[in-house]
Order: structure tokens, then C-alpha cells, then sequence
């Protein structure tokens, strides 16, 4: 461009030259001037217009007039930009073309979501798995197309660090999880992933292990009915030796197949169907009541912190299931002589359940894995206490249940503290504490000296 005004400049100054000259040869320098710069302002201005019908056209196909001088470079530099646009253009198509092609031989529907929250592309799987049409559906938006309830909350409530799984709007007997991401400015990548045959899968093993649960109740009650008819008989002392591990083995597995039946149940459903409102400070009592014994074997204490004026609402038997495996475990793995504090308070946030120990705590690489069926950090210990290792998982799942979450917090040689969040929206209040002195007194039975409450663990 700079050559350009370059070679304007001089041919300007040739021309004035040049009418210069002719008009001192005629006598008539001033007026052969203007008559030449006329003449060439008439050229550029002619040239001027070719550029601007060529701009005009508007196709990349047609090529630049053909001229000479420094219009004519400036037409070769718009001919070479023109043509590597034209490169750089292919290129685009092509890579677009390509990931076009990618995405519709997916088996999952990819769908781009626009700031506008319509839909702006979609493959060809979204067409057959959420009944998209390429046609009608452009530039809608997308929660009136995906109109269940649960995936318009889903969708508005912009946490979608979790997939949310949902019968398909084009097909009932599919089952399609949804993943949101964000990119760019505000707009959303939705992916939606056959997941039928997973969740056949799936239901197929815990039809399983519940049915093979029920199955082996019978025979157990049977095998532990025999063993204490025998075991109430005068019989040699090593015999009664073995019947009582056999009996003991039998109540083991008794409790297992419960816990197993209890976490089928509770993975069949996501949902609670019938919420009630739940007095936490009565479902510790009737907790306490049967942990008391076994506290008292092994020395422990307890330390109650209970706000007697919230409560939440849910499924009573599931969080007595859930509050009873934390505290049974605070009692069992505890070292004796120990101190388990049971903590029930309300705050912003919303409700939260804790049990801490003092006990040996739990090296963090297997805080992770707690929740697992049947993990075990001590396979030895854990046999021994009598544990199904199914506790934790079933919190886990009572938990999800209840909109909650589990914490673990615990270093070696300190304690653990194992504490359950509930959101503000489950959380009710009473105006008074219920009138239950003596109850309050029964279950506190074992609460350590003033001065030892304010001991705490890491």
C-alpha cells in the first residue's frame, strides 16, 4: 500500500511535469496544468469505479480487472489476497465438513446451544434419539423441545458438574443422560448418551442381588433357629465352641443380606415418594438406646450436641438406617475407654449430622474409597467388629436420597469425623422443644464431665 501512494505521488509529478513543459512550448503553462491533472483525475476516477464495480459484484469467483501502473498493483495484491482467502475459506469448509462427518457417525446426540438457549446445531444423532427435526427445530429453544420438568430444572439451575438421566422425549423405553458444558461466551455444548442397556444392565444386577438376598433369608433363619435349639441343650464344650462361631457366622450374614436388600432398594429409586417430617433428636434417642450396651462394654462415652428445635423432612427409616451405621461404627472401631461426640445443628448452609471419635483415625489414601461396597481398610479388623462393609454405602445412598452429601475428616492417631449435609429445603423448625426431660436423660446416660466437653479432635 505504501508503494501504491508511492507510485501515485510520482505519476502525479510526471504528468504536472510534463504539462509544465508542453505549456511552455504552446505559452500556455497554467492552463496545460490544469488540463493534464484534469485528465489524469478522470483516469484514477475511471480507475476508481472498475475497483468499485468489482467490489459491487460481489463474487470471490470473478478476478480483478485488468489495468496497468500503480493500479494495476493494487488490482495483483487484491488478486493474491483474494485467492488466499479463497485457500483459507476451503480450509475452514473443509475442517467444518470434517467435524460435521465426526460428529454424525457419534452414536450420541451433540447439540450446540446458543447464549439465546436455542439450539444452533445439532448431529444426526439428536434426530433419532430426541426427535429433533433439521428443518422446524433451528434457532428454537431448547427447554421447548425438552420439556420434561426435571431436565428444565436440570437446565436453568446451571451446576452441571453431574449428568442427569432422563427418559427420552422421542422414544419412552430409552434412557438418555445428559451432560452440559459451557464454552465460549454463555453458550452450553448438551451431549445426550444412550444409556438403556447400562441402566438394563444394571437393574438386571440388583434384580439379582435382590432376589438372591430374599432368597437365602429363609435358609439362614432356619440353619440360626437349629443352632439355638442346639446351643440351649447340655452338649461337650467343644461343640458348643463351634455351634456358637456357627451361630455367630449366621447372625453376620443375617445382617449382610439386610444391608443388602436395604441398598438394592434404595439404588432402585432416586426419589423419595413420601417425605414426612422426621424429629432427628427422636431418631438418635432410638439409636442411643441399643448403642448404649455396646458402648458400656467397651468403656466409651458420649458427648451429645442436638438442636432440639430443628428437624427435616424425609424417609425416617432410611436416615435411621444412615445415623445408626455412623454411630455404630464410631462405637465399634473406637480403641476402648474412647469419646464419640453426636453433633445435630442448623445453619445458613442447611442441616448437618456429625459423629467424631477419638479413635485411630484413617490414612487419607482410603478416604476415597469409604463408600465402596465391601471396601475394607482393615480386613482384619473389620471381620473381626462384625461389620458388613455395606454401612457406608448405604449413607452414600440415603444421602443422594435426601439431596445430601457425606464428608469425611480424619488423620491417624486423632479421630475421624463423619458428617452428613442436608440442603436449607428439607430443614423444618418447631417453635418449642418437645417436654421430654427423662427421655433427654436416658439418652445422655453416658455424657462426659463439662470439662471434657470442650475437648475436641483433629
Amino acid at each position: 500500500m505504501q508503494k501504491n501512494r508511492h507510485s501515485m505521488l510520482t505519476s502525479l509529478m510526471v504528468v504536472s511535469g510534463a504539462s509544465f513543459i508542453v505549456g511552455l512550448i504552446i505559452g500556455y503553462p497554467s492552463w496545460t496544468i490544469c488540463l493534464g491533472l484534469i485528465g489524469w483525475a478522470l483516469l484514477q476516477i475511471r480507475q476508481f469505479n472498475k475497483l468499485m464495480d468489482w467490489f459491487h459484484k460481489n463474487d470471490d469467483q470473478i478476478e480483478p480487472p485488468e489495468t496497468t501502473g500503480h493500479w494495476g498493483e493494487l488490482f495483483d495484491e487484491l488478486s493474491r489476497l483474494q485467492r488466499s482467502q479463497r485457500s483459507r475459506e476451503t480450509l475452514l469448509r473443509n475442517i467444518i465438513a470434517r467435524f460435521q462427518d465426526s460428529t454424525s457417525a457419534l452414536q450420541d446426540a451433540i447439540i450446540i446451544i446458543d447464549q439465546n438457549n436455542n439450539l444452533e446445531w445439532w448431529n444426526k444423532s439428536a434426530n433419532r434419539l430426541l426427535g429433533l427435526n433439521d428443518q422446524a427445530d433451528q434457532g428454537k429453544p431448547v427447554m421447548n423441545l425438552l420439556r420434561d420438568p426435571r431436565f428444565v430444572r436440570y437446565y436453568k439451575r446451571g451446576q452441571y458438574s453431574d449428568p442427569i438421566t432422563l427418559p427420552s422425549p422421542a422414544h419412552s423405553d430409552l434412557k438418555i443422560q445428559y451432560q452440559i458444558t459451557r464454552f465460549g461466551e454463555a453458550d452450553r455444548l448438551l451431549v445426550a448418551r444412550d444409556v438403556s442397556r447400562i441402566m438394563r444392565l444394571e437393574q438386571t444386577r440388583q434384580d439379582f442381588v435382590a432376589n438372591a438376598s430374599h432368597e437365602l433369608r429363609t435358609p439362614l433363619t432356619v440353619i440360626r433357629g437349629y443352632l439355638e435349639t442346639f446351643l440351649d441343650q447340655e452338649l461337650p464344650r467343644p461343640l458348643i465352641r463351634g455351634l456358637s462361631s456357627m451361630q455367630q457366622q449366621a447372625r453376620r450374614m443375617e445382617n449382610l443380606v439386610s444391608d443388602l436388600l436395604l441398598l438394592s432398594r434404595l439404588e432402585a429409586s432416586h426419589q423419595i415418594s413420601d417425605e414426612q417430617p422426621i424429629q432427628i433428636h427422636s431418631v438418635i434417642q432410638h439409636i442411643m438406646e441399643g448403642a448404649e450396651q455396646l458402648a458400656l462394654e467397651k468403656g466409651h462415652k458420649f458427648n451429645l450436641d442436638i438442636d432440639p428445635l430443628h428437624d427435616l423432612s424425609g424417609q425416617e427409616i432410611e436416615l435411621h438406617s444412615a445415623f445408626s451405621n455412623l454411630i455404630y461404627n464410631a462405637v465399634r472401631y473406637t480403641p476402648a475407654g474412647g469419646t464419640i461426640k453426636i453433633s445435630w445443628w442448623v445453619d445458613k448452609q442447611g442441616g448437618h449430622f456429625a459423629v467424631k471419635d477419638n479413635g485411630p483415625g484413617i490414612e487419607s489414601i482410603h478416604l476415597p474409597r469409604l463408600t465402596e461396597r465391601f471396601y475394607r481398610v482393615d480386613e482384619s479388623r473389620s471381620s473381626a467388629s462384625g461389620g458388613t462393609g455395606l454401612g457406608l454405602a448405604i449413607v452414600k445412598h440415603v444421602l443422594a436420597r435426601h439431596h445430601g452429601q457425606l464428608t469425611i475428616k480424619s488423620k491417624v492417631g486423632k479421630g475421624s469425623t463423619f458428617t452428613c449435609h442436608f440442603p436449607t429445603e428439607i430443614i423444618t423448625a418447631r417453635l418449642e422443644p418437645e417436654d421430654n426431660a427423662y427421655e433427654e436423660q436416658k439418652l445422655i446416660g453416658f455424657k462426659q464431665d463439662p470439662a471434657e466437653d470442650n475437648q475436641t479432635t483433629n
